[in-house]
This record gives C-alpha cells, structure tokens and sequence, in this order.
C-alpha cells in the first residue's frame, strides 16, 4: 500500500520484532487510506520512533536482499547511508542473487529478510 519498498519494510519488522512490538501491517495497515502511496523511508522512521517510544535503542540492522536485478552491488552504500539515515543506527544491506532460478530469477519479485539488534534505552537517554 506504500511505495513498496521491500527492504525498508524488512529492517523495520525486523526493528519491531526485535522489541516486541506489532508489524508493519499492524501499523500501518493497508485498510487505512492514510498510508495509502506513503514513503518507505518515512514508515522506517516511524518505526525507529516507536521502537524508542517502547524503552529501546536499535543497534544496528542487517539486510540481504534476493533479486537477480536490479544489482544492489552499485547501489548498496547509498542503500545503507539512506536506511541508517532513517533509523537512526547503522544498516548494512547485502545483495544476493538466485542465478535465474524461480520467480524471483524470472525478475517477478523481490524478497529481503532482515534482523535487528536493539539495547534498552537508559533513564534519561536522549536519541
């Protein structure tokens, strides 16, 4: 329901699972109109909001990205500079390719997992 982008959507499921907290769709569910067409990035930083709202810090966030194209080879820094950008934390971005095997070799999707490392938050810590 938002611009779709997968591998802001994977780092923050990963940040609100790492806390304990309801998913994206949860969230931001695609039944509201108010996040109808709404920017990923904006969501991740919403996310990293409520992550510290619940009494936590993220840490960092890795993500691996499947798709045989577009590469993320050239575009990984800039990946990772705008991610960490929005969480607030370090986000590394890792690119992996099927070899033109199943759909997603046949260019028909996109698929990321992340995980997510976060720390309580200390009395008085400012973000």
């Amino acid at each position: 329901h938002s611009d779709a982008d997968v591998v802001a959507h994977a780092c923050a499921d990963a940040l609100l699972g790492a806390c304990g907290l309801p998913d994206i769709g949860q969230l931001f569910p695609d039944t509201d109109e108010a996040w109808a067409g709404a920017d990923s990035l904006g969501l991740l930083r919403r996310v990293a909001g409520e992550v510290r709202a619940a009494g936590f810090e993220p840490v960092n966030v890795d993500c691996a990205v499947v798709c045989d194209a577009p590469r993320i080879a050239p575009v990984r820094d800039e990946m990772s500079a705008r991610l960490s950008a929005a969480v607030g934390a370090p986000v590394t971005v890792k690119g992996r390719r099927t070899e033109g095997l199943g759909a997603l070799g046949r260019g028909e999707g996109i698929a990321a997992w992340a995980v997510a490392s976060v720390r309580p938050r200390r009395a008085g810590e400012r973000s």
